[in-house]
């Protein structure tokens, strides 16, 4: 590596670093306030919020990490085009795939930066914020395991073994004891939906086991009274973007084995296996803005209008990746076709400008 590509893969890292610094108050003082609010009705002080804050932190920072590669990129770069050296490297006979090159050299860095975080810190600090917040507020009442959430529900235990959303539940099974009848009542429910306050169950079978024997019964809708609700779920439900890998590569295997949607889970395993992608996708986009930018004016605009285009890109491609799931299209395809549709557009402008 020469002196030139390590200076450019350091302009890029270092105003890349600088923007998640200048991210981070940002990003925690949102996180705070949220849980704050989801703290002020159990009684709880700041200390409990702060610490909830800092173990959430690893996870947004991670992503936010293509959008702020983007402005680093745009920043760092740029600082470069306004003292005219990447001018001054195009009229030495660097030619534009060298800059590109290191510039994307530094970019591969970053992305293994963001891999640790994400892998490694981010999920064991989401699961500890999980055991906190549910310590918190629900006490030991509840628990996610890999047989599903499994709840203490004013006598009778519950098991989920599918949350679709919070208001959305699939094969449901509530174990109780009815004392008057001296009976053990086992039911199950094929999907549950929280409507008007409460949970309504469907595809009921109801099993009695008493004295006389087992008595099964089955029921297409019954009113479900419990004091589980939205709220309560999501204290103990991960979400999914935050799982490593791995981990979702084997819950994605275990739903599929009991015949269960794994859809929501393959978006996001597919969103994070192409994150690295998608931070050198940033990188490259903003080279042919900053090379255009050294040979003319405007390089605020031009800045302005590069980091508008990044947030409006990780939008639309977190927008299509949920439409393909909900009109059943591969989740690989609608993860993949963003970065490759705007670094087509991005090579398309790199040849005008070189």
């Amino acid at each position: 590596m020469s002196i030139l590509d390590r200076y450019l893969a350091r302009a890029v890292m270092g105003a890349t670093l600088l923007t998640l610094l200048v991210l981070l108050p940002l990003i925690g003082f949102y996180v705070l306030a949220d849980e704050l609010e989801s703290l002020s009705d159990v009684g709880q002080g700041a200390s409990t919020a702060f610490g909830l804050m800092a173990l959430r932190l690893p996870g947004y920072l991670y992503q936010v990490f293509p959008i702020a590669t983007l402005i680093g990129a745009l920043v760092g770069l740029g600082t470069l085009a306004g003292r005219s050296e990447l001018v001054a490297m195009r009229a030495a006979g660097v030619s534009v795939g060298r800059i590109v090159r290191a510039a994307l050299l530094g970019g591969v860095l970053l992305a293994l930066f963001a891999l640790v975080l994400g892998e490694l810190v981010a999920p064991v600090a989401e699961q500890r914020a999980l055991e906190l917040r549910r310590a918190t507020l629900s006490g030991d009442v509840a628990q996610q395991t890999a047989d599903g959430f499994w709840a203490v529900d004013e006598g009778a235990y519950v098991n989920i073994r599918e949350i679709r959303s919070g208001v959305l539940l699939r094969d449901i099974s509530i174990y109780e004891l009815d004392p008057k009848a001296g009976a053990l009542v086992a039911t199950h429910a094929s999907e549950a939906r929280y409507v008007e306050g409460g949970w309504m169950l469907e595809g009921i079978a109801r099993s009695t086991a008493g004295a006389e024997g087992v008595r099964v019964e089955r029921i297409e809708q019954a009113r479900w009274e419990s004091m589980i609700d939205p709220d309560l779920l999501k204290v103990v439900v991960a979400d999914p973007r935050v799982l490593p890998l791995w981990g979702l590569y084997k819950y994605i295997r275990f739903m599929r084995l009991n015949g269960q949607d794994a859809g929501a889970y393959e978006v996001a395993f597919w969103t994070k296996a192409l994150h690295p992608a998608l931070m050198l996708s940033m990188i490259f986009v903003s080279i042919p803005i900053l090379l255009g930018s050294a040979r003319g004016g405007g390089m605020g605009r031009r800045i302005l209008i590069g980091v508008v285009a990044g947030i409006f890109y990780y939008l639309v491609s977190r927008t299509l990746a949920y439409l393909a799931l909900f009109f059943g299209l591969s989740p690989l395809l609608a993860a993949s076709a963003p970065p490759l549709i705007f670094c087509a557009g991005a090579w398309w402008l790199l040849r005008r400008v070189g």
